[in-house]
């Protein structure tokens, strides 16, 4: 199947899961993780209707971004970010996802208000206990929510999970209804610097279970652009 076929079959799957949860299939956005896919594939998934992309390797961001691979789209991060790429990032793209750690938030607002600027971020929640990845619990995000004032040069606009591994279908339903509970808890209050758009969850293999948990914003690779080879 080409890019485009496959774009039209995840949305007709997105707009199933979203009226089965009683939902409107257009608040969720659908963001190309371009991670490994050279730029006109990345074009070819712009032009077949994706919402938005996101890239996870900076360098790789850097490498398309001249070739216009994101063009007419937002560009999302939602990788792991190092600390000493933030200058190279930070005004480049829209939103960045993926702020795991408050030593990443501090770099990213210094970095902004060197620049003027004020940088959209989500906050990464750590939902499943796994050594191998980092990330806000849902008790250290809560308190962050409500001390963001402290750094202007960010603008906290909704939270990020990636959740465990689940080998049975529906397995991390239980962990996308904890990150809808906690997105409405904090979009309740109201907080300087906090305007919770995004509820970012669900990846190819488990995306309409998050649809039907609440997510806003659904990230997808491996079915829209095949798996991933050692390089593009």
């Amino acid at each position: 199947m080409t890019i485009a076929e496959n774009v039209a079959a995840i949305r007709a799957r997105m707009n199933e899961a979203a009226l089965r949860a009683g939902r409107d299939p257009k608040e969720i956005l659908l963001c190309a993780a371009t991670k490994m896919n050279g730029a006109p594939a990345v074009r070819e998934a712009i032009a077949a209707g994706v919402d938005c992309c996101g890239e996870n390797r900076v360098q790789e961001l850097l490498e398309k971004q001249p070739q216009g691979a994101y063009e007419g789209r937002p560009l999302h991060f939602i990788g792991r970010l190092q600390t000493n790429k933030v200058n190279k990032l930070v005004g480049r793209v829209e939103l960045i996802q993926s702020v795991d750690r408050l030593e990443l938030l501090e770099a990213i607002d210094r970095a902004a208000q060197r620049l003027g600027c004020v940088q959209n971020i989500l906050l990464e929640i750590h939902l499943g206990g796994e050594e191998s990845k980092t990330g806000f619990t849902c008790a250290e995000a809560r308190e962050l929510a409500a001390h963001m004032r402290a750094y202007p040069g960010v603008r906290l606009q909704g939270l990020m999970t990636i959740p465990p591994v689940s080998l049975e279908k529906g397995g991390n339903c239980k962990y996308f209804a904890e990150m809808r509970n906690l997105f409405v808890d904090i979009g309740r209050k109201t907080y300087d610097n906090v305007s919770m758009v995004y509820l970012s969850m669900g990846m190819t293999d488990d995306f309409e279970d998050a649809i039907s948990e609440g997510a806003t914003m659904i990230r997808i690779g491996t079915a829209i652009f095949g798996a991933r080879s050692v390089k593009k």
